[in-house]
């Protein structure tokens, strides 16, 4: 038997049979029926594999919600390992596949124009799609895909009303791609959108607003409370805005920007600042809401310590602020409207260890980030004794922490690539959406970290 692949197209394949004569001159239908059984057996095995070949790189039309990016393969990591963690390589990621709607651009590219939809704080959103897109996790047959993730961009183009952000748009925006999804393909219905992930990058998640009373009274919209939310905001406790299905992630922090700074500046360089906050400090409240940005807490700061020389306290925007991140010891992460912080991310990612000031956070990839060995946390109403805390770790376990912060795969776990990278914070997310489907039971470090 011999096997032809058609030049044309490599799925389809055609098997001609020949008539073999043996040395003796006899046919092929004369050798014993044993031989020509076995024949058949092996060219029906072909068949088949080729045919289940075809079907599994097939990419069905979708009309608007077509899909046309390959799939690279994921990249590797160098394996440095660290007396703290051991990296275990997950079994099941290679089993995942996420469909992705290619929606019209007005749900997403169309954002880009502005160069700060990219580039901001709410930014996973674009970063966490084009990963995807180019991910070995993308399936373009929707008939097998395990979750399916809806890019609709919501968070580029806010306006700042009365001192925060504005996302009015956004629900608007989503229940539009959710009725074009839902009308073009039947997987919406069909799960009534369980198996649908949306990015919720900013202050309160998939609630929609910046303010919390504002953002508790909107609540979640109807549509996405049975879908998964990719978002940024999560606490411990009970909580309006993340009661839904969720994965915690982090805000987004350009990599090229902080490999800048170590470029220049080692992760395990001088650090002659002792304690830095650089961001918005009230001494009293100027929004029209008549509430304090941060619940007070930056405002007891800069009261506090505002004049003590062990504290690096700036108001002032400053565009290289990363450069000095990079010098500091401690660097404090206290609430903003909401609990979380770009500066979590920006700490680790340069090595000044975090002070967590933000009662209930949930921070991103638990399992991932041994959040208890590398940074601290100080309650809200532990502000005054913030200088006596840091003082008594610098003089005990200070070496400890950073040690288990400078570990490269922490940094990696919270900052998003273009291509998604093993351990890197898209490839966290595809891991925490295995662990949902029960395929995969891979955690990053042995021991359990404490993310309260």
């Amino acid at each position: 038997m011999e096997v032809f692949g058609s030049a044309r197209n490599r799925k389809q394949f055609y098997a001609r049979m020949k008539l073999l004569r043996n040395r003796h001159g006899k046919t092929e239908t004369q050798t014993p029926f044993r031989f020509r059984y076995l024949k058949w057996i092996l060219w029906f095995s072909l068949s088949f594999y080729f045919f289940a070949t075809s079907l599994g790189n097939h990419r069905p039309a979708t009309t608007s919600l077509k899909t046309i990016i390959p799939q690279p393969q994921l990249r590797s990591v160098s394996p440095v390992l660290s007396d703290t963690a051991v990296l275990r390589q997950p079994r099941s990621l290679k089993d995942l596949r996420v469909y992705i709607y290619e929606l019209p651009s007005k749900y997403n590219s169309d954002w880009l124009s502005n160069a700060r939809c990219s580039n901001h704080l709410f930014a996973s959103e674009v970063a966490i799609h084009k990963a995807l897109m180019k991910s070995d996790a993308r399936t373009f047959d929707p008939s097998v895909a395990d979750f399916f993730f809806v890019p609709v961009y919501v968070s580029c183009n806010f306006s700042a009303v009365n001192g925060f952000p504005a996302i009015g748009h956004a629900r608007g925006l989503l229940s539009s791609a959710v009725e074009l999804i839902s009308s073009e393909l039947p997987f919406w219905n069909r799960s009534n959108g369980s198996d649908h992930i949306f990015v919720a990058s900013h202050d309160f998640g998939a609630c929609f607003h910046a303010m919390e009373s504002k953002a508790v009274l909107d609540g979640i919209p109807e549509f996405m409370k049975n879908s998964i939310i990719l978002q940024t905001f999560g606490v411990t406790y009970r909580h309006p805005c993340q009661d839904v299905e969720n994965i915690v992630i982090p805000p987004y922090i350009s990599p090229e920007k902080v490999q800048s700074v170590l470029s220049t500046s080692p992760i395990t360089g001088r650090r002659d600042i002792f304690v830095f906050f650089r961001g918005k400090m009230e001494v009293r409240p100027k929004n029209v809401s008549g509430q304090f940005y941060s619940k007070r807490v930056r405002t007891e700061i800069l009261r506090k310590y505002g004049h003590d020389r062990r504290f690096y306290l700036r108001r002032n925007r400053f565009a290289g602020y990363l450069s000095e991140i990079v010098r500091s010891v401690f660097c404090l992460c206290p609430l903003g409207w909401a609990p979380w912080s770009p500066r979590l991310v920006e700490s680790v990612a340069l090595g000044c260890v975090p002070v967590i000031i933000a009662d209930g956070i949930r921070l991103p990839f638990g399992t991932a980030v041994p959040w208890s060995e590398i940074s601290l946390t100080v309650a809200e109403s532990d502000i005054g004794k913030l200088g006596t805390i840091l003082d008594y770790v610098a003089a005990t376990n200070l070496s400890t922490i950073q040690r288990n912060l400078w570990d490269p795969r922490v940094q990696r776990a919270l900052l998003y690539h273009d291509d998604v990278e093993v351990g890197d914070a898209t490839w966290q997310i595809l891991n925490a959406l295995s662990e949902k489907l029960g395929i995969s039971d891979q955690k990053i470090y042995t021991r359990p970290s404490n993310s309260s």
